[in-house]
Formats: structure tokens, sequence, C-alpha cells
């Protein structure tokens, strides 16, 4: 007997969602970078356990939104959970202890905060779903557990896990309960399948995470990458062609860096990912453009799977 079915990880920016998809795939299927709030629009993930096949929808994280790209990616989060058969709410043990402190950084006040959206809007829905509790390592027992009476006391939980997503702690057991709870079903998926992305997508999101990991400090989130060209070349290599949008004109420097070494630094990183994702060689060509309309534009929308009009 097969088992299907869709689970939803939501949370918080940096909860760990895509750290956790990557995880219970056993494959790199998201983007993971220090930035918060780098997933843009639901990525679907394959995990198997056994015979069944989990389906796994790692979204933006789900935050008080400023802009318009704010509100499409949470319509996109909460749209990805209403729809599954399961949700994980991850929430970072960390950040939530640390915000009930005397002193809390900001970051981690506007996460709690974000916990707090996110137990209200699970109530609304009336849905319930599994809380897992992230970054457990080398916390006490006794703290651990004061957090999940509080948390699960919500009435929004229908049970517990304690991970770490980042060293794989208690993500197997996670794993092994979300697969019991797949409807049967036949499977969606190949089982040598990872994921659900267009290379196109794929491309772009390996791009844009070297992007972040290099200029995380200097570079807001100001920026996007496109896919403009994707050539199945004959020799059985791929032709890549992206446009990396910034807003700004002085934006443009510190992404092509002294001499153009910044750039090169993230072509030549995303171009061996690509390569090894793709297992096929790989051209990549990179093109930096300042329009500081981008995140306005329908058509970028349309192409990352969010709602223009949300």
């Amino acid at each position: 007997m097969t088992r299907a079915g869709f689970a939803a990880v939501i949370g918080a920016p940096n909860a760990g969602k895509s750290t956790l998809t990557n995880r219970l795939v056993g494959a790199k299927v998201s983007i993971v970078t220090q930035k918060v709030q780098t997933t843009r629009f639901p990525v679907r993930g394959v995990a198997m356990e056994g015979e069944a096949q989990i389906v796994l929808v790692d979204t933006p994280g789900i935050f008080q939104p400023r802009r318009k790209l704010d509100r499409a990616m949470i319509r996109a989060a909460w749209g990805g959970a209403q729809d599954a058969d399961v949700i994980v709410h991850l929430v970072d043990s960390v950040a939530e202890l640390a915000a009930a402190g005397e002193g809390a950084k900001a970051a981690d006040r506007r996460a709690a905060v974000d916990v707090e959206s996110i137990v209200e809007g699970l109530k609304t829905s009336g849905k319930q779903a599994i809380l897992a509790l992230n970054k457990i390592d080398g916390m006490k027992r006794d703290t651990l557990l004061g957090l999940s009476k509080r948390l699960y006391d919500t009435g929004v939980y229908s049970e517990v896990f304690m991970i770490s997503a980042a060293d794989g702690s208690g993500v197997d057991d996670l794993k092994r309960r979300l697969a019991e709870l797949m409807p049967e079903n036949p499977w969606f998926y190949p089982a040598e399948q990872t994921a659900d992305i267009p290379a196109r997508l794929l491309a772009a999101e390996i791009t844009r995470e070297k992007l972040y990991l290099r200029v995380h400090e200097e570079l807001p989130y100001a920026a996007a990458v496109e896919t403009t060209a994707f050539e199945e070349r004959a020799d059985g290599s791929a032709r890549i062609e992206q446009t990396i949008y910034v807003e700004r004109e002085s934006q443009r420097p510190i992404l092509l860096g002294k001499g153009g070494q910044t750039l090169k630094w993230i072509g030549q990183k995303a171009r061996e990912e690509l390569t090894e994702l793709l297992d096929r060689k790989v051209h990549l060509f990179l093109t930096v453009k300042v329009d500081e309309r981008w995140a306005d534009k329908r058509e970028f929308y349309g192409d990352v799977g969010l709602d223009f009009d949300a």
C-alpha cells in the first residue's frame, strides 16, 4: 500500500524551513543563506519514507508585510498550508526563548511576533499543525519542555517534535510521522525525483543564493535573478543566461566588485552547483541591470508563482 500527500512547512523568516526541507528530502531543493526571507515561493521537495511519498511545500516565511512583494509571499505561504494534508510549524527555539528575556534583540522580538501571528492564523483557519521546535542543540531539556508546553497550550498543535534541522537530530522521527499521516494514494512523482521546480527557476534560485552568500552584508533584499534564456545544446551542455536586477545604481558596483571579481565569484559558484544538480556542463552568463521597480512588475510575480494582486 502506497501513500502520498503534501506537507507544508511554515514558520517565521529564518526559522530553518529550507534547511529542514533539504534534510527531509536528502538533497538540496531550497536555497539556504544567512539572510532571512530568502524563500520567495513554495518549493516542492519530494521525500521518500518506506512506501510513503511526502511532497514538502517549503513556504516563504510568514511575517508582517510592508510592500506588495511581502503580501504576495505571505499569501503563497498560507495558500501552501491550506492545501496541504499536514502542516508543520517550525519555530526557532533560540529566538523564541531570547525574545522573552530582558534586553532581547529586535530580530528575536520580531520572530516571536511572527510566531504569534502564525498561531492566530492557525486558529482562524481551524487547522491543527505539528509543532517542530528547531535549533535545540545545547539547550536544557527543562527549558525546551517549558517552551513546548506554552506553545502547545495554544490549542493549535496536535503534537510536538524537538529537532535540529542543521545536524538532523530528531528529523528522522518527524519524517516517519509525516509518512504515517500521508493519505493512501499512488505516488505523485517517480521515487528518484527530489523536487518539482522548473530548471529555469532552479537556476535563478541557485544564483540568488550565491549572490546573498557573497554580499549579504552590503546588499539588502533589493535584488532578483531572472533566467532569460535556457538552451539545451547539441553537445549535451546547457547555456544559461541570467539577469540580476538591483533597485539602485549604487548597488551595481557592490555586485560587480573590484574588477568584476564579485560577480565572477557568484557566477562560478552558481555554475559549479548547477553543473552538479543538472548533471551536465553548464555555460552561465550573468548581466546586472538597475530597475528600481522590478518588485512591482506583474511578469516577475508570475515567473515565480506569486499572486501579483495579493
